[in-house]
């Protein structure tokens, strides 16, 4: 899954106004923030294999250290405690939200991966497998994205309609950017998908805290 894990961002942005969004979309995307990294450090490991799935050509074949249930779980905290003491003063309240935000990265994922996310460690690999259903898993990262801007667009207050319009169209260049990501070429390389992945999460991030301010 890629743009739909954005929903919940704007989902926990509606629920809590303290929390920045540019925050929440570097949260929701960061056990892929951290593969990437370790993918560019040679410390967990994807092959490109065109076919693999239907929509998707990277086979993870190993990823322990971020993307096993365990994992998630431990960077969750890792984030709650950051935003807890890091900037100080925030509440324990928003911190467990911003883990609940790094958490259903892995809930969601479970939903598309084929069977390669592991529990603990390498093993025990889990996945629905959705990313073989191109048309199922295209409407179901639409739909959390626009459900999660639309319950944000019910809670903010001063929201203009010219912000409205903005944050529409940025969703909507980042379902075009799905697509692409589905139908589009495969990444030349194991090392090239993980540098455009960590380029993406950074431009909707600084997109996100542009959109805030305005």
């Amino acid at each position: 899954m890629f743009v739909g894990h954005y929903g919940p961002s704007f989902a926990v942005k509606a629920l809590d106004k303290s929390i920045p969004l540019w925050l929440l979309f570097i949260a929701v995307q960061f056990v892929d923030v951290l593969w990437g990294v370790f993918v560019l450090l040679g410390i967990e490991k994807v092959r490109i294999v065109p076919g693999i799935t239907a929509t998707n050509p990277l086979d993870l074949y190993y990823m322990p250290y971020t993307r096993s249930l365990v994992a998630a779980t431990l960077w969750a905290g890792v984030a709650a405690i950051g935003y807890r003491f890091v900037p100080k003063l925030r509440s324990w309240g928003a911190a467990f939200l911003v883990a609940a935000a790094v958490f259903s990265h892995w809930i969601l994922d479970l939903l598309v991966h084929a069977p390669d996310l592991p529990l603990y460690d390498d093993t025990a690999k889990v996945g629905f497998g959705l990313w073989n259903y191109p048309v199922l898993a295209f409407l179901l990262e639409a739909g959390l994205l626009f459900a999660g801007i639309f319950l944000y667009f019910n809670t903010a207050k001063g929201l203009t309609s010219g912000g409205r319009s903005r944050m529409i169209i940025f969703g909507c260049v980042m379902l075009v950017i799905q697509g692409l990501v589905f139908f589009g070429p495969p990444p030349p390389s194991d090392k090239a998908a993980a540098g455009m992945a960590l380029i993406a999460y950074v431009t909707f991030g600084g997109v996100a805290y542009w959109l805030e301010k305005k």
